[in-house]
């Protein structure tokens, strides 16, 4: 970055957050598009702004502890981080995960800051989690660790000051036992979390919503080329909640998917992936994804997840993790012909693999844009809870496709206007900072 100011905040970052390279690196990547922004406001240096953006409003730690099936105390610490709510209250998932620590949680949280603002939804940013891994618990000491984690964390939410919802690890169970356990300790029932079922409160196409909005914000993409899903061939990375609905909607819009993954390794099966087999391994089975070719025995396993991304396809679409795509994979899948990246999982992609696809002129659409169908439609689901009333799943998808359209629209004419046309990474940054800042700005120093 060739600004001073922009440069001292980064230092002043990493000054006060040593071993949080995830953090670092999500707030390098918004700081360096802004240097055009600050060129042409420079209120907001002035007013200090991006000083008080990058730290969290509020910070809450605590340990949980439970009890396990053999009646051993086990301890776990949980984390919320409340970032930003100058645009609404902090919304943003619960990650249920070991990889969870401080720093994985306030990358989430900034990055949920602009995520949230480009959805045009009233909804500030925050992120919470746990080093609690639900892999291989029953599901009693899956209720217990999630009523020991809302009772500490009911402390600290509420339908008008921070509305948590599911992420890695999180899924329909674990936000059943939380909603019951806030329910039970606060005597109320509100729209405290999303991603609730539907008997109580959840909204119609919220399960569907991340994957699809991924699809709906690719799809845009592609016809603003000329282009569209139709005939492409397509790799998805995870096999979860995201990845099976990118998988469902992208099969809809014309595409054949090919492979999928999980932690352990990938599938690849070249007369697409049979989804009905993922769902029933994933959401019914709780197994593997190598179980796949024991009904599919053309299709092929391979331990280790990188090498998904050497399968040559049209559109890559990577669901599962943060930082799963490196330099080596990103000129991997350039190579072999890739036209578009979109990213559903945060961050899953490099900053040095982010560098091959621009510069190859690759379509890429950073997570904070292209992901961000899930909270928008968490949003839709808190409006729902307000109003005590429950849209169809069409009205509701309908709403989540214009948003991630208008979100498209919105960080391209951003990119555009800063002299960074085409660059879908600055434009998604400028667009969702605006908003937030000018917000702050509005109210003062707070």
């Amino acid at each position: 970055m060739k600004n001073a100011y922009l440069n001292g905040v980064l230092e002043q970052v990493k000054k006060r957050n040593p071993g949080e390279p995830e953090f670092i690196q999500a707030v390098t990547e918004v700081l360096e598009s802004l240097e055009p922004v600050i060129e042409k406001h420079p209120e907001y240096m002035e007013k200090g702004v991006i000083d008080e953006i990058v730290e969290p409003e509020r910070i809450i730690k605590f340990r949980v502890p439970w009890v396990d099936d053999q009646g051993k105390v086990q301890v776990n610490r949980g984390f919320r981080i409340q970032f930003n709510s100058a645009i609404g209250p902090y919304k943003g998932g619960l990650r249920f995960h070991p990889s969870v620590y401080e720093g994985i949680i306030k990358f989430l949280g900034f990055e949920q800051i602009f995520k949230n603002s480009l959805t045009g939804l009233p909804i500030g940013g925050g992120k919470g989690g746990s080093d609690f891994d639900p892999k291989g618990k029953s599901d009693a000491e899956v209720m217990r660790f999630c009523q020991s984690f809302m009772t500490e964390l009911s402390k600290h939410i509420g339908a008008d000051t921070d509305v948590p919802a599911g992420d890695i690890g999180v899924g329909g169970r674990e936000i059943g036992y939380l909603f019951g356990q806030y329910k039970r300790l606060r005597n109320e029932f509100t729209g405290v979390l999303t991603g609730k079922g539907i008997p109580y409160g959840g909204s119609l196409a919220r399960t569907e919503a991340t994957g699809y909005g991924l699809c709906y914000f690719t799809d845009a993409m592609l016809k603003d080329h000329g282009d569209s899903f139709k005939g492409k061939t397509v790799v998805i990375s995870g096999s979860g909640n995201v990845a099976i609905y990118a998988n469902q909607k992208a099969t809809q819009l014309g595409a054949k998917v090919v492979a999928m993954s999980d932690s352990n390794g990938y599938v690849y099966d070249a007369n697409g992936i049979d989804l009905a087999a993922v769902k029933q391994i994933k959401e019914v089975r709780r197994g593997r994804i190598k179980e796949y070719i024991q009904d599919h025995p053309k299709a092929e396993y391979h331990e280790g997840c990188s090498g998904i991304w050497t399968i040559p396809c049209d559109v890559a679409l990577p669901c599962a993790t943060q930082n799963e795509i490196n330099e080596e994979s990103a000129k991997a899948l350039v190579k072999n012909g890739v036209k578009a990246v979109a990213e559903g999982a945060n961050m899953p992609s490099t900053p040095e693999a982010i560098h091959v696809f621009q510069s190859a002129g690759i379509l890429f659409a950073p997570a904070k844009a292209s992901n961000a169908g899930g909270v928008a439609t968490s949003a839709l689901e808190m409006s729902q809870n307000s109003m005590r009333y429950s849209w169809t799943f069409e009205e509701v998808d309908g709403k989540l496709h214009d948003i991630m359209v208008n979100i498209y629209k919105n960080a391209s004419q951003a990119a555009k206007e800063y002299g960074m046309e085409g660059n879908l990474v600055a434009g998604a940054n400028i667009a969702g900072f605006l908003k937030v800042a000018n917000a702050m700005l509005a109210h003062g120093v707070v």
